[in-house]
């Protein structure tokens, strides 16, 4: 059974660690309009108490191929839909799916951005919330100094186009836009902290070339 969801942010919950996604860091946001679920948490009573008790959830976003899980059995207890870039949507071909393109308004207070590199579909959720907070999966996540970075590994789809897109979100963005960075993996590295603090400083700092 997994340990109760932690309250990271005003209004957002980060679940333990899914071995089903290797180990990924999935989030809940509590907002008005209808919540919103980043990545797929465990399958498992307590993960399905919390949700029903925050009021479930509207749409489960994932950030890339990785985080799916088990996405489809959780939006069929959850009465939800997926959302998932259209790169990647052929992975759960017995669900019905929300696609987008390159950005898309998921509400008022978020927005979807296709950031591909570390996966053909791998995007991001910016929420306006707190100052601004960038939900990365695994397209930015902490190095073992707690940094938020893009990092390589033998499964990274396009390195170049990986680095291109953190470029991109840093072009997108500003130290008044964005003050939060909750990666969907390395959470370990933050020492407890599940949100990056002053993020679009830490960011910038880091190379993006090469």
């Amino acid at each position: 059974m997994s340990k109760q969801p932690q309250a990271v942010l005003d209004t957002i919950f980060a679940f333990s660690p899914n071995r089903d996604t290797l180990g990924a860091t999935a989030y809940l946001i509590v907002e008005n309009r209808g919540n919103i679920l980043i990545d797929s948490p465990a399958l498992d009573d307590t993960n399905l108490e919390f949700l029903q008790q925050q009021g479930g959830v509207k749409g489960l976003f994932i950030t890339h191929r990785g985080a799916i899980g088990k996405a489809e059995k959780l939006s069929q207890i959850l009465g939800c839909e997926v959302i998932i870039s259209e790169q990647e949507a052929y992975l759960l071909p017995e669900t019905k799916v929300t696609t987008f393109r390159e950005e898309y308004n998921l509400s008022e207070t978020a927005k979807l951005i296709w950031t591909p590199g570390h996966s053909p579909g791998s995007s991001c959720l910016y929420h306006s919330s707190n100052g601004g907070v960038l939900f990365t999966g695994r397209h930015i996540i902490p190095n073992q100094k707690g940094e938020p970075v893009p990092l390589k590994t033998s499964k990274t789809f396009h390195w170049p186009r990986q680095l291109q897109n953190v470029q991109k979100l840093l072009n997108s963005f500003s130290a008044d836009t964005l003050s939060y960075i909750c990666p969907g993996a390395n959470t370990g590295y933050l020492r407890g902290q599940k949100a990056i603090t002053s993020a679009y400083e830490r960011l910038a700092i880091v190379p993006v070339g090469g």
